[in-house]
């Protein structure tokens, strides 16, 4: 048996480092810029003046930094020879992967990386021209079309964009001199940018080296790439770079990150959300299975009569009734006096009035009233299943030559259900055990929402909703943790409960 777990826990560790493999690209595939979404959006607005854009082009890097983000995404990357190894020095991700698009047409990345900069020092030049009644219209079409330049990779759409801007410097402007009207250009400052701007779009076109685009190269960075910093952080034996200001999380020494919905520690969101989650589903559980297994052994005894007849018509009535239609319900006839009685309180954990200093009796009453109908909701769709499960294990088991046996030598009949029998008709149970591991992380969603349950499955839905992927991702990791531990378990329980079951190898 010992043998048998070490092996197994041996196959965890590789399967585990598929689905955080899995789970970090999928984080990286996931839509919008994460930190743009810790920052909730503060960094699109491009119509400050200068001191206001670089300050939160600061902000922005700062905290890209502060994410890991500057750094390369895996160990190594496949590409071709037109790629640097310091793309990823391009902070913003639509305009990394802009550059990319570019690289791929063009393979010349010197001239691309020198319009990029000429786009970005017309970008500040413009912000810096202050708009009044005389240009107001000419300087909003520079700085847009600028904007839109850093995410446009097309030649028609690029060359639109520039010759609008083009167009803007050379409209002269009427104002008043002396009470005399004068012809003057008030965009003057620009027109050495700009002509920059568009020398260096024509190098890129011209002297292209799309050969380069079709030459593979294999680039490796090392430990320093965001996938070791996610799951590693800053453990010394795996780490190159200790430097705590780059090095914050680390999954494996229990750092999920931060929050991008709030900025709070998600193991801090998930401590607060584990215990109710845990607390609903370990009553429901206990109840489930404190029901139906009762009732399981009890049909297979008596199969086939009215007791087993009727009890498995109503477990299935039951089972076939949508828990959310269930709780809805519940909530309307029993918790709002306009319908029915007011016997529960409508959601919620606990009451919203309930003192800080209050006893610990008064806590747990209040607490057990408000969980009553969640739990009835979560319990009542499982009795059908498990008993029978219940039933179809202990109805092969009762047909064995061993039960026959056990009569044959006078044990009366309780003995041999609950002794003989019962015990090898486990299999079934302990194979639905090893699900209550991540069911205890994942949460029910539908009921903890409806009874607004600040549980794991409410946590793991509004982070969806809100793109809160580090949320989202640790309950995914998490989840997958305990699914593979709880068959481990279960594994281990089958050979204890079963003896005809060895992990053994036998000469």
């Amino acid at each position: 048996m010992f043998q048998y777990v070490i092996k197994r826990i041996l196959i965890i560790v590789p399967t585990l480092a598929v689905i955080s493999l899995l789970a970090f690209f999928l984080f990286k595939a996931a839509p919008g810029d994460p930190v743009e979404l810790r920052l909730q959006g503060g960094m699109q607005s491009q119509s400050g003046q200068l001191d206001s854009k670089l300050a939160n082009e600061q902000a922005y890097i700062s905290l890209s930094k502060k994410m890991g983000l500057h750094l390369p995404v895996f160990y190594f990357s496949i590409t071709s020879q037109a790629y640097p190894d310091t793309l990823n020095k391009i902070y913003r991700d639509d305009e990394r992967a802009n550059l990319s698009r570019l690289i791929d047409q063009y393979g010349n990345w010197p001239r691309i990386e020198q319009y990029y900069q000429n786009l970005k020092d017309l970008e500040y030049s413009a912000i810096s021209i202050a708009p009044d009644s005389t240009n107001f219209s000419r300087v909003r079409t520079i700085r847009e079309n600028t904007n839109r330049l850093f995410k446009t990779y097309k030649d028609r759409d690029i060359q639109r964009l520039l010759g609008e801007i083009d167009s803007a410097l050379q409209i002269e402007s009427t104002v008043m001199m002396d009470s005399v009207p004068v012809q003057k250009n008030t965009l003057d400052t620009l027109k050495k940018d700009v002509n920059k701007l568009l020398a260096s779009y024509k190098a890129v076109k011209e002297e292209s080296t799309i050969s380069r685009t079709y030459i593979p190269k294999l680039i490796w960075y090392g430990t320093d790439n965001q996938y070791h910093r996610w799951i590693f952080g800053d453990i010394p034996w795996f780490t190159e770079n200790t430097d705590p200001a780059n090095n914050s999380y680390g999954f494996l020494r229990g750092d999920f990150g931060d929050s991008y919905l709030d900025g709070r520690p998600v193991s801090s969101k998930i401590g607060d959300a584990i215990i109710w989650t845990m607390l609903l589903n370990i009553i429901a559980v206990l109840i489930a299975y404190m029901i139906s297994i009762p009732v399981g052994v009890h049909t297979a005894v008596k199969k086939d009569s009215k007791f087993d007849r009727v009890s498995t018509t109503i477990l299935f009535i039951l089972y076939s009734l949508p828990n959310f239609w269930i709780a809805t319900l519940l909530i309307v006839f029993l918790t709002t006096p306009e319908y029915g009685i007011n016997l529960f309180p409508t959601y919620g954990p606990y009451s919203s009035g309930l003192a800080d200093d209050a006893s610990f009796f008064t806590v747990f009453f209040d607490v057990a009233h408000h969980l009553v109908l969640p739990v009835f909701c979560l319990t009542y769709t499982s009795l059908a299943f498990i008993s029978r499960q219940m039933r179809g294990g202990m109805v092969n088991v009762i047909s064995s030559d061993f039960i026959r046996t056990a009569r044959a030598k006078g044990l009366n009949q309780r003995k041999v259900v609950w002794k003989h029998a019962f015990r090898n008709s486990l299999i079934p149970i302990i194979t639905l055990f090893a699900n209550l591991f991540p069911i205890m992380i994942s949460g029910s969603v539908v009921i903890e929402i409806i009874f607004n349950i600040p549980g794991m499955g409410q946590l793991a839905y509004q982070s969806l909703l809100a793109r809160d992927y580090p949320v989202v991702f640790t309950v995914l990791m998490l989840s997958a943790i305990l699914t593979m531990v709880g068959v481990l378990v279960s594994d281990i329980i089958y050979a204890l409960v079963d003896p005809r079951i060895s992990y053994t190898k036998k000469s």
